[in-house]
Protein backbone atom coordinates (compact mmCIF):
# COMPACT_ATOMS: atom_id res chain seq x y z
CA UNK A 1 0.00 0.00 0.00
CA UNK A 2 1.25 3.49 -0.82
CA UNK A 3 2.63 5.51 2.09
CA UNK A 4 2.08 9.21 2.67
CA UNK A 5 5.19 11.27 3.20
CA UNK A 6 5.81 14.93 3.87
CA UNK A 7 8.66 16.92 2.39
CA UNK A 8 10.86 18.75 4.83
CA UNK A 9 10.72 22.04 2.96
CA UNK A 10 7.00 22.34 2.20
CA UNK A 11 3.56 21.17 3.15
CA UNK A 12 2.96 19.59 -0.23
CA UNK A 13 2.09 15.91 -0.19
CA UNK A 14 3.99 13.11 -1.92
CA UNK A 15 3.02 9.49 -1.92
CA UNK A 16 5.75 6.93 -2.42
CA UNK A 17 6.21 6.59 -6.17
CA UNK A 18 3.72 9.40 -6.81
CA UNK A 19 3.94 13.07 -7.74
CA UNK A 20 4.28 16.11 -5.53
CA UNK A 21 0.91 17.86 -5.23
CA UNK A 22 0.47 21.18 -3.49
CA UNK A 23 -2.49 21.27 -1.07
CA UNK A 24 -5.83 22.78 -2.15
CA UNK A 25 -5.69 25.55 0.44
CA UNK A 26 -7.92 28.60 0.33
CA UNK A 27 -10.45 29.69 -2.27
CA UNK A 28 -10.54 28.61 -5.91
CA UNK A 29 -11.80 31.30 -8.28
CA UNK A 30 -13.78 30.13 -11.31
CA UNK A 31 -13.82 32.61 -14.22
CA UNK A 32 -16.32 32.01 -17.00
CA UNK A 33 -16.44 33.81 -20.36
CA UNK A 34 -20.08 33.40 -21.39
CA UNK A 35 -22.67 33.55 -18.59
CA UNK A 36 -25.48 31.80 -20.45
CA UNK A 37 -27.36 28.55 -19.94
CA UNK A 38 -24.37 26.30 -19.20
CA UNK A 39 -22.60 28.71 -16.87
CA UNK A 40 -25.69 29.63 -14.86
CA UNK A 41 -26.81 26.00 -14.59
CA UNK A 42 -23.35 25.11 -13.30
CA UNK A 43 -23.11 27.90 -10.73
CA UNK A 44 -26.71 27.55 -9.54
CA UNK A 45 -26.15 23.82 -9.20
CA UNK A 46 -22.98 24.24 -7.14
CA UNK A 47 -24.80 26.59 -4.77
CA UNK A 48 -27.78 24.22 -4.51
CA UNK A 49 -25.44 21.36 -3.63
CA UNK A 50 -23.62 23.52 -1.09
CA UNK A 51 -26.94 24.37 0.55
CA UNK A 52 -27.80 20.69 0.72
CA UNK A 53 -31.02 20.51 -1.29
CA UNK A 54 -29.58 19.00 -4.50
CA UNK A 55 -27.11 16.30 -5.52
CA UNK A 56 -24.17 16.71 -7.94
CA UNK A 57 -25.34 13.91 -10.23
CA UNK A 58 -23.09 13.38 -13.24
CA UNK A 59 -19.97 14.69 -11.49
CA UNK A 60 -17.07 12.24 -11.29
CA UNK A 61 -15.24 14.42 -8.78
CA UNK A 62 -18.21 14.50 -6.40
CA UNK A 63 -19.83 11.08 -6.81
CA UNK A 64 -17.25 8.87 -8.52
CA UNK A 65 -15.03 6.21 -6.96
CA UNK A 66 -11.70 4.76 -8.03
CA UNK A 67 -10.61 1.16 -7.59
CA UNK A 68 -7.22 0.63 -5.99
CA UNK A 69 -5.39 -2.70 -6.12
CA UNK A 70 -7.07 -6.01 -6.88
CA UNK A 71 -10.81 -6.58 -7.17
CA UNK A 72 -10.56 -8.80 -4.09
CA UNK A 73 -9.14 -5.89 -2.06
CA UNK A 74 -12.54 -4.16 -2.09
CA UNK A 75 -10.78 -0.78 -1.96
CA UNK A 76 -12.64 1.88 -3.95
CA UNK A 77 -12.44 5.28 -2.24
CA UNK A 78 -14.29 8.34 -3.44
CA UNK A 79 -12.20 10.28 -5.96
CA UNK A 80 -12.58 13.48 -3.93
CA UNK A 81 -11.01 11.67 -0.96
CA UNK A 82 -8.26 10.04 -3.04
CA UNK A 83 -6.78 13.18 -4.63
CA UNK A 84 -6.64 16.63 -2.98
CA UNK A 85 -9.40 18.50 -4.81
CA UNK A 86 -10.78 21.92 -3.94
CA UNK A 87 -13.98 21.73 -1.87
CA UNK A 88 -17.22 23.11 -3.27
CA UNK A 89 -17.40 25.43 -0.26
CA UNK A 90 -14.16 27.07 -1.43
CA UNK A 91 -15.37 27.99 -4.94
CA UNK A 92 -15.97 31.64 -5.87
CA UNK A 93 -17.20 32.84 -9.25
CA UNK A 94 -17.03 35.62 -11.82
CA UNK A 95 -17.61 35.88 -15.55
CA UNK A 96 -17.87 37.99 -18.66
CA UNK A 97 -20.86 38.36 -20.97
CA UNK A 98 -22.08 40.65 -23.74
CA UNK A 99 -25.42 41.01 -21.91
CA UNK A 100 -25.76 42.89 -18.62
CA UNK A 101 -27.94 40.31 -16.83
CA UNK A 102 -26.76 39.03 -13.47
CA UNK A 103 -26.64 35.23 -13.11
CA UNK A 104 -30.12 34.97 -11.63
CA UNK A 105 -31.67 36.94 -14.49
CA UNK A 106 -29.62 35.04 -17.06
CA UNK A 107 -30.61 31.69 -15.54
CA UNK A 108 -34.28 32.70 -15.54
CA UNK A 109 -34.11 33.64 -19.22
CA UNK A 110 -32.26 30.43 -20.10
CA UNK A 111 -35.19 28.43 -18.72
CA UNK A 112 -33.13 25.37 -17.77
CA UNK A 113 -33.79 25.23 -14.03
CA UNK A 114 -37.14 25.29 -12.28
CA UNK A 115 -38.27 28.53 -10.70
CA UNK A 116 -38.43 27.01 -7.21
CA UNK A 117 -34.78 25.97 -7.30
CA UNK A 118 -33.68 29.33 -8.66
CA UNK A 119 -35.55 31.16 -5.88
CA UNK A 120 -33.57 29.23 -3.28
CA UNK A 121 -30.25 30.41 -4.74
CA UNK A 122 -31.43 33.83 -5.95
CA UNK A 123 -29.39 35.98 -3.52
CA UNK A 124 -26.18 34.23 -4.48
CA UNK A 125 -26.83 34.30 -8.24
CA UNK A 126 -27.92 37.93 -8.14
CA UNK A 127 -24.57 38.87 -6.62
CA UNK A 128 -22.67 37.60 -9.69
CA UNK A 129 -22.77 40.30 -12.33
CA UNK A 130 -20.99 40.04 -15.68
CA UNK A 131 -17.85 41.95 -16.48
CA UNK A 132 -17.69 43.70 -19.83
CA UNK A 133 -16.86 41.17 -22.52
CA UNK A 134 -14.49 40.96 -25.47
CA UNK A 135 -16.72 40.41 -28.50
CA UNK A 136 -16.54 40.64 -32.28
CA UNK A 137 -19.60 39.93 -34.43
CA UNK A 138 -17.44 38.75 -37.30
CA UNK A 139 -16.84 35.60 -35.22
CA UNK A 140 -20.38 35.12 -33.83
CA UNK A 141 -22.78 36.64 -36.32
CA UNK A 142 -26.09 35.78 -34.66
CA UNK A 143 -25.48 37.62 -31.38
CA UNK A 144 -24.90 41.18 -30.24
CA UNK A 145 -25.03 42.90 -26.88
CA UNK A 146 -24.25 46.15 -25.06
CA UNK A 147 -21.85 44.97 -22.34
CA UNK A 148 -18.62 45.23 -24.33
CA UNK A 149 -15.04 46.26 -23.70
CA UNK A 150 -13.54 48.95 -25.89
CA UNK A 151 -9.94 49.22 -27.02
CA UNK A 152 -7.73 50.26 -29.90
CA UNK A 153 -6.84 46.65 -30.71
CA UNK A 154 -7.13 43.10 -29.38
CA UNK A 155 -3.91 43.42 -27.39
CA UNK A 156 -5.42 46.29 -25.45
CA UNK A 157 -8.54 44.20 -24.82
CA UNK A 158 -6.38 41.34 -23.62
CA UNK A 159 -4.72 43.67 -21.13
CA UNK A 160 -8.17 44.64 -19.84
CA UNK A 161 -9.04 40.95 -19.34
CA UNK A 162 -5.77 40.46 -17.46
CA UNK A 163 -6.69 43.39 -15.23
CA UNK A 164 -10.08 41.73 -14.59
CA UNK A 165 -8.30 38.52 -13.58
CA UNK A 166 -6.04 40.33 -11.12
CA UNK A 167 -8.92 42.34 -9.69
CA UNK A 168 -11.08 39.26 -9.18
CA UNK A 169 -8.31 37.39 -7.43
CA UNK A 170 -7.80 40.31 -5.07
CA UNK A 171 -11.46 41.16 -4.41
CA UNK A 172 -12.60 37.55 -3.99
CA UNK A 173 -9.65 36.46 -1.89
CA UNK A 174 -9.00 33.56 -4.24
CA UNK A 175 -5.69 31.76 -3.83
CA UNK A 176 -5.91 30.05 -7.23
CA UNK A 177 -7.86 30.58 -10.45
CA UNK A 178 -9.21 28.58 -13.40
CA UNK A 179 -10.85 29.92 -16.59
CA UNK A 180 -13.41 27.86 -18.50
CA UNK A 181 -14.95 29.01 -21.78
CA UNK A 182 -18.74 28.58 -21.75
CA UNK A 183 -19.37 31.10 -24.52
CA UNK A 184 -20.88 30.62 -27.95
CA UNK A 185 -19.36 28.74 -30.87
CA UNK A 186 -17.27 31.02 -33.05
CA UNK A 187 -17.00 30.80 -36.82
CA UNK A 188 -14.74 28.13 -38.33
CA UNK A 189 -11.03 28.97 -38.33
CA UNK A 190 -7.85 27.11 -39.18
CA UNK A 191 -4.37 27.72 -37.74
CA UNK A 192 -2.19 30.19 -39.63
CA UNK A 193 1.33 31.58 -39.33
CA UNK A 194 -0.12 34.11 -36.88
CA UNK A 195 -0.63 31.28 -34.39
CA UNK A 196 2.74 29.53 -34.74
CA UNK A 197 4.32 31.07 -31.63
CA UNK A 198 3.66 33.67 -28.95
CA UNK A 199 5.56 36.43 -30.73
CA UNK A 200 3.56 35.98 -33.94
CA UNK A 201 0.29 35.78 -32.02
CA UNK A 202 0.98 38.98 -30.10
CA UNK A 203 1.76 40.72 -33.38
CA UNK A 204 -1.54 39.49 -34.83
CA UNK A 205 -3.38 40.83 -31.77
CA UNK A 206 -2.58 44.34 -32.89
CA UNK A 207 -5.04 43.64 -35.71
CA UNK A 208 -7.49 40.80 -35.22
CA UNK A 209 -7.87 37.43 -33.48
CA UNK A 210 -10.94 35.60 -32.17
CA UNK A 211 -12.37 36.73 -28.81
CA UNK A 212 -12.01 33.27 -27.24
CA UNK A 213 -8.28 33.42 -27.99
CA UNK A 214 -8.09 36.71 -26.07
CA UNK A 215 -9.44 35.07 -22.92
CA UNK A 216 -7.13 32.10 -23.35
CA UNK A 217 -4.07 34.30 -23.91
CA UNK A 218 -4.91 36.56 -20.95
CA UNK A 219 -5.45 33.59 -18.64
CA UNK A 220 -2.24 31.82 -19.64
CA UNK A 221 -0.24 35.03 -19.33
CA UNK A 222 -1.50 35.24 -15.75
CA UNK A 223 -0.57 31.59 -15.13
CA UNK A 224 -4.23 30.53 -14.99
CA UNK A 225 -5.34 27.13 -16.41
CA UNK A 226 -7.81 27.32 -19.30
CA UNK A 227 -10.46 24.88 -20.56
CA UNK A 228 -12.35 25.35 -23.83
CA UNK A 229 -15.94 24.11 -23.73
CA UNK A 230 -16.74 25.06 -27.34
CA UNK A 231 -15.35 23.71 -30.65
CA UNK A 232 -13.58 27.01 -31.39
CA UNK A 233 -9.96 27.20 -32.45
CA UNK A 234 -8.90 28.71 -29.12
CA UNK A 235 -6.32 26.88 -27.02
CA UNK A 236 -5.22 24.27 -29.56
CA UNK A 237 -2.60 26.52 -31.12
CA UNK A 238 1.20 26.31 -30.98
CA UNK A 239 1.29 29.78 -29.40
CA UNK A 240 -1.06 28.75 -26.59
CA UNK A 241 0.80 25.50 -25.96
CA UNK A 242 4.03 27.49 -25.71
CA UNK A 243 2.46 29.87 -23.19
CA UNK A 244 0.83 27.04 -21.25
CA UNK A 245 4.13 25.24 -20.77
CA UNK A 246 6.13 28.37 -20.06
CA UNK A 247 3.77 29.62 -17.35
CA UNK A 248 2.75 26.18 -16.05
CA UNK A 249 -0.91 26.86 -16.79
CA UNK A 250 -2.55 23.60 -17.97
CA UNK A 251 -4.94 23.66 -20.95
CA UNK A 252 -7.59 21.27 -22.24
CA UNK A 253 -10.47 21.11 -24.67
CA UNK A 254 -12.45 21.20 -26.76
CA UNK A 255 -16.26 21.14 -26.96
CA UNK A 256 -18.09 19.62 -23.97
CA UNK A 257 -19.22 16.06 -24.72
CA UNK A 258 -22.91 16.14 -23.82
CA UNK A 259 -25.79 14.86 -25.96
CA UNK A 260 -25.56 13.12 -29.30
CA UNK A 261 -21.78 12.83 -29.36
CA UNK A 262 -21.82 11.30 -25.88
CA UNK A 263 -24.07 8.56 -27.26
CA UNK A 264 -21.74 8.03 -30.24
CA UNK A 265 -18.72 7.54 -27.99
CA UNK A 266 -20.72 4.95 -26.03
CA UNK A 267 -22.19 3.03 -28.99
CA UNK A 268 -19.35 3.13 -31.55
CA UNK A 269 -16.79 1.41 -29.29
CA UNK A 270 -19.31 -1.43 -28.84
CA UNK A 271 -19.71 -1.90 -32.59
CA UNK A 272 -15.94 -1.93 -33.06
CA UNK A 273 -15.36 -4.32 -30.14
CA UNK A 274 -17.82 -6.79 -31.69
CA UNK A 275 -16.52 -6.07 -35.23
CA UNK A 276 -19.95 -5.09 -36.48
CA UNK A 277 -19.81 -3.04 -39.67
CA UNK A 278 -21.32 0.42 -40.02
CA UNK A 279 -22.51 1.61 -43.43
CA UNK A 280 -24.19 4.82 -42.33
CA UNK A 281 -24.82 7.08 -39.34
CA UNK A 282 -27.28 9.92 -39.81
CA UNK A 283 -27.57 12.39 -36.94
CA UNK A 284 -29.89 15.36 -36.63
CA UNK A 285 -30.72 17.68 -33.75
CA UNK A 286 -33.28 20.29 -32.83
CA UNK A 287 -32.60 22.81 -30.10
CA UNK A 288 -33.84 26.26 -29.33
CA UNK A 289 -31.45 27.88 -26.85
CA UNK A 290 -28.84 30.53 -27.59
CA UNK A 291 -26.49 27.79 -28.77
CA UNK A 292 -29.05 26.74 -31.37
CA UNK A 293 -29.45 30.32 -32.55
CA UNK A 294 -25.69 30.76 -32.92
CA UNK A 295 -25.32 27.44 -34.77
CA UNK A 296 -27.96 28.59 -37.26
CA UNK A 297 -25.13 30.58 -38.80
CA UNK A 298 -23.21 28.50 -41.40
CA UNK A 299 -19.80 29.61 -40.10
CA UNK A 300 -20.47 28.60 -36.51
CA UNK A 301 -22.16 25.38 -37.65
CA UNK A 302 -19.05 24.48 -39.65
CA UNK A 303 -16.99 24.71 -36.44
CA UNK A 304 -19.43 22.42 -34.60
CA UNK A 305 -19.73 20.02 -37.54
CA UNK A 306 -15.97 19.51 -37.72
CA UNK A 307 -15.95 18.68 -34.00
CA UNK A 308 -18.78 16.15 -34.30
CA UNK A 309 -17.66 14.43 -37.51
CA UNK A 310 -14.21 13.42 -36.27
CA UNK A 311 -15.51 11.14 -33.52
CA UNK A 312 -16.45 8.07 -35.58
CA UNK A 313 -13.34 8.07 -37.75
CA UNK A 314 -11.03 7.97 -34.75
CA UNK A 315 -13.05 5.35 -32.87
CA UNK A 316 -13.78 2.99 -35.77
CA UNK A 317 -10.37 3.37 -37.50
CA UNK A 318 -11.47 2.67 -41.10
CA UNK A 319 -7.85 2.40 -42.28
CA UNK A 320 -7.39 -0.64 -40.02
CA UNK A 321 -10.87 -2.08 -40.71
CA UNK A 322 -11.69 -1.08 -44.31
CA UNK A 323 -14.24 -3.88 -44.85
CA UNK A 324 -16.26 -2.65 -41.88
CA UNK A 325 -15.93 1.14 -41.85
CA UNK A 326 -14.20 2.49 -44.96
CA UNK A 327 -17.39 3.51 -46.77
CA UNK A 328 -19.42 4.78 -43.82
CA UNK A 329 -21.76 7.66 -44.70
CA UNK A 330 -21.75 10.05 -41.73
CA UNK A 331 -24.01 13.09 -41.75
CA UNK A 332 -24.67 15.61 -38.95
CA UNK A 333 -27.44 18.22 -38.93
CA UNK A 334 -28.39 20.84 -36.32
CA UNK A 335 -31.67 22.73 -36.63
CA UNK A 336 -32.65 25.81 -34.65
CA UNK A 337 -36.14 25.27 -33.25
CA UNK A 338 -37.00 27.94 -30.61
CA UNK A 339 -39.94 26.13 -28.91
CA UNK A 340 -37.61 23.37 -27.69
CA UNK A 341 -35.43 25.74 -25.63
CA UNK A 342 -32.53 24.01 -23.86
CA UNK A 343 -34.21 20.59 -24.14
CA UNK A 344 -32.39 19.34 -27.20
CA UNK A 345 -33.60 16.31 -29.11
CA UNK A 346 -31.10 14.24 -31.05
CA UNK A 347 -32.09 11.52 -33.52
CA UNK A 348 -29.65 8.93 -34.81
CA UNK A 349 -30.30 6.40 -37.54
CA UNK A 350 -27.47 3.84 -37.60
CA UNK A 351 -27.19 1.27 -40.39
CA UNK A 352 -24.99 -1.64 -39.30
CA UNK A 353 -24.24 -5.07 -40.74
CA UNK A 354 -23.20 -8.34 -39.17
CA UNK A 355 -22.45 -11.99 -39.96
CA UNK A 356 -22.34 -12.63 -43.73
CA UNK A 357 -23.07 -8.95 -44.33
CA UNK A 358 -26.71 -9.04 -43.20
CA UNK A 359 -28.01 -5.48 -42.51
CA UNK A 360 -29.54 -4.23 -39.26
CA UNK A 361 -30.63 -0.85 -37.93
CA UNK A 362 -30.47 1.00 -34.62
CA UNK A 363 -32.47 4.15 -33.95
CA UNK A 364 -31.81 6.45 -31.01
CA UNK A 365 -34.01 9.33 -29.89
CA UNK A 366 -32.22 11.18 -27.08
CA UNK A 367 -34.37 13.86 -25.45
CA UNK A 368 -31.64 15.47 -23.42
CA UNK A 369 -31.01 18.69 -21.55
CA UNK A 370 -27.75 20.10 -22.84
CA UNK A 371 -26.93 22.36 -19.92
CA UNK A 372 -27.86 19.69 -17.35
CA UNK A 373 -25.35 17.36 -19.01
CA UNK A 374 -22.71 20.09 -19.36
CA UNK A 375 -22.82 21.49 -15.79
CA UNK A 376 -21.12 18.53 -14.06
CA UNK A 377 -18.50 18.52 -16.83
CA UNK A 378 -17.68 22.14 -16.01
CA UNK A 379 -17.37 21.29 -12.31
CA UNK A 380 -15.06 18.33 -12.90
CA UNK A 381 -12.87 20.24 -15.34
CA UNK A 382 -12.23 23.22 -13.08
CA UNK A 383 -11.39 20.95 -10.13
CA UNK A 384 -9.14 18.65 -12.17
CA UNK A 385 -7.38 21.58 -13.90
CA UNK A 386 -6.69 23.08 -10.49
CA UNK A 387 -5.29 19.71 -9.41
CA UNK A 388 -3.07 19.65 -12.52
CA UNK A 389 -1.82 23.15 -11.74
CA UNK A 390 -0.80 21.98 -8.25
CA UNK A 391 0.87 18.82 -9.54
CA UNK A 392 4.62 18.98 -10.18
CA UNK A 393 4.25 16.41 -12.96
CA UNK A 394 1.26 17.86 -14.81
CA UNK A 395 1.57 21.63 -14.45
CA UNK A 396 4.26 22.05 -17.12
CA UNK A 397 2.89 19.55 -19.65
CA UNK A 398 0.57 21.99 -21.38
CA UNK A 399 -2.24 19.87 -22.83
CA UNK A 400 -4.00 17.65 -20.29
CA UNK A 401 -4.95 14.75 -22.55
CA UNK A 402 -6.15 12.73 -19.55
CA UNK A 403 -9.21 15.03 -19.50
CA UNK A 404 -10.29 13.90 -23.01
CA UNK A 405 -13.17 12.10 -21.27
CA UNK A 406 -15.09 15.39 -21.19
CA UNK A 407 -14.67 16.59 -24.79
CA UNK A 408 -16.02 15.91 -28.28
CA UNK A 409 -12.74 16.94 -29.91
CA UNK A 410 -9.92 16.24 -27.43
CA UNK A 411 -6.71 18.22 -27.70
CA UNK A 412 -3.42 16.38 -28.21
CA UNK A 413 0.11 17.35 -29.14
CA UNK A 414 0.64 17.80 -32.90
CA UNK A 415 0.88 14.48 -34.74
CA UNK A 416 -0.90 12.43 -32.08
CA UNK A 417 -4.43 11.31 -32.93
CA UNK A 418 -7.03 11.89 -30.21
CA UNK A 419 -8.64 9.05 -28.28
CA UNK A 420 -12.45 9.27 -28.52
CA UNK A 421 -13.53 5.94 -27.02
CA UNK A 422 -15.33 6.94 -23.80
CA UNK A 423 -14.23 3.81 -21.96
CA UNK A 424 -10.55 4.20 -22.87
CA UNK A 425 -10.83 7.86 -21.90
CA UNK A 426 -12.26 6.87 -18.52
CA UNK A 427 -9.43 4.41 -17.94
CA UNK A 428 -6.88 7.06 -18.96
CA UNK A 429 -8.34 9.57 -16.50
CA UNK A 430 -8.44 7.18 -13.54
CA UNK A 431 -5.01 5.75 -14.29
CA UNK A 432 -3.62 9.28 -14.31
CA UNK A 433 -5.04 9.81 -10.82
CA UNK A 434 -3.57 6.47 -9.68
CA UNK A 435 -0.21 7.44 -11.17
CA UNK A 436 -0.21 10.79 -9.37
CA UNK A 437 -0.77 9.02 -6.06
CA UNK A 438 1.77 6.27 -6.62
CA UNK A 439 -0.84 3.53 -6.92
CA UNK A 440 -0.64 0.55 -9.27
CA UNK A 441 -2.29 1.18 -12.65
CA UNK A 442 -5.32 -0.95 -13.48
CA UNK A 443 -4.95 -2.95 -16.73
CA UNK A 444 -7.80 -5.44 -16.19
CA UNK A 445 -5.48 -8.32 -17.14
CA UNK A 446 -6.69 -10.41 -14.22
CA UNK A 447 -4.35 -13.39 -14.57
CA UNK A 448 -3.16 -12.98 -10.99
CA UNK A 449 -6.52 -14.23 -9.70
CA UNK A 450 -5.93 -17.62 -11.31
CA UNK A 451 -2.35 -18.31 -10.23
Amino acid sequence: MAVRQKTASSKSEIRKGGSEIQPAKGKLGIMIPGMGAVATTFVAGVEAVRKGFARPIGSLTQMGTIRLGKRTDNNSPAIKNFVPLAKLSDLVFTGWDIFEDDMYTAASKAGVLERDLLQQVKPFLTSIKPRKAVFDRSYVRKLDGPNLKKGKNKMELAQQVREDIREFKKSSGADRLVTIWCGSTETFLQPTQAHKDVQSFEKAMMKNVAPSMIYCYASLMEGVPFANGAPNLTADLPAMLELSRKNEAPICGKDFKTGQTLMKTILAPGFKARLLGVSGWYSTNILGNRDGEVLDDPGSFKTKEESKLGVLEHILQPALYPELYKNIFHKVRINYYPPRGDNKEGWDNIDIFGWLGYPMQIKVDFLCRDSILAAPIVLDLVLFLDLAKRSSELSGLGIQEWLSFYFKSPMTIPGLYPEHDLFIQSMKLKNTLRHLRGEELITHLGLEYYD
